[in-house]
């Protein structure tokens, strides 16, 4: 059950995950023989998909048994959680051949997650997040951050021990605020150069070690437009598996003042009226347009073009 009305994409992902069953060695073997169970496979982050019976994407499972016979080591999986009684697994591939040309011929097909999740069933997309950002944590940390000796995998891929010095090693969460300024009527977008053109979003940056997310909000806000914060409310957060952040929604209330761009972070910022906001949204607006629908950026907007109605 969601725990808020509002859900991103990636989040909500349906899964038990079981967390206490990660250390029995035995259980997890047991599940793996387990007829009944399933598996998930990505190669190179991108998900295997079929189609469902309407025609729509959603994810291709395997057996267990078949990921654990392409599983090369035990590094390549991992134990996601439990549907109901039945225990699902996910399965790294990487290289430059496309397993759905090869021994996973038929099976399905491998597809670029950012751009079929918005097509993905809800859950769905959660679980090929939540499976993507452990295996490119996995990818980022072969070797421990201590001694610098190769890493092993441990608790069903949740993990990471070092033989040489003993260290524990857990897939990191790096949080990001991204933030939507308003005052009064008005809301400020950014846009970066590299971005295509007349895309503006949201502004964000990573929180950083003894900061408040608040305290986060208010220093990007100015270090990037040169506006000071007044308020901050919380709208929603969503997991970004590229390769492993966590995007913290705000609407930060701010102090009368010129925006003035970083040309660092942004080449530009432009404030927007709530209906030129509402106009983005629908794609009616000639100077700017909105980020997908995918992304939080997209939603903070939104909610804030909308709000009331």
């Amino acid at each position: 059950m969601p725990l808020d009305a509002f859900t991103n994409t990636f989040a909500g992902n349906p899964l038990d995950r079981a967390s206490y069953r990660r250390s029995d060695e035995e259980w997890i073997a047991g599940r793996l023989a387990d007829p009944e169970s399933l598996a998930v496979i990505l190669w190179n982050g991108r998900p295997l998909l079929e189609n469902a019976k309407d025609g729509s994407n959603q994810l291709a499972y395997v057996s267990a048994g078949m990921a654990r016979g392409f599983s090369e080591t035990a590094d390549r999986l991992l134990f996601m959680g439990l549907w109901k009684e039945t225990a699902v697994f996910a399965l790294d591939l990487e290289g430059p051949q496309d397993p759905a040309d090869g021994p996973l011929e038929g099976l399905g097909r491998f597809e670029d997650l950012r751009s079929v999740a918005p097509t993905l069933p809800t859950g769905e997309a959660a679980i090929a997040a939540t499976a993507k950002g452990v295996f490119e944590w996995r990818r980022r940390h072969r070797h421990c951050s201590v001694c610098g000796e190769p890493t092993v995998a441990a608790e069903a891929g949740w993990k990471r021990t070092c033989p040489s010095c003993k260290s524990d090693h857990f897939p990191r969460t790096d949080p990001v605020v991204i933030m939507l300024a308003v005052r009064g009527n008005e809301c400020l977008v950014g846009r970066q150069a590299v971005w295509p053109k007349l895309m503006y979003s949201a502004l964000a940056g990573f929180l950083e070690p003894g900061e408040t997310i608040e305290e986060a909000c208010a220093r990007e806000l100015w270090e990037e437009a040169n506006l000071r914060t007044r308020k901050v409310r919380y709208h929603s957060t969503q997991p970004w598996p590229y390769p492993s952040s966590l995007m913290i929604g705000l609407i930060a209330e701010v102090e009368d003042g010129e925006a003035v761009a970083d040309h660092i972070e942004l080449e530009e910022v432009k404030w927007l009226t709530r209906s030129q906001a509402q106009a983005m949204i629908r794609g009616d607006l000639a100077e700017a347009k909105a980020p997908g629908a995918l992304a939080i950026a997209h939603q903070l907007i939104r909610a804030w073009a909308f709000e009331g109605e």
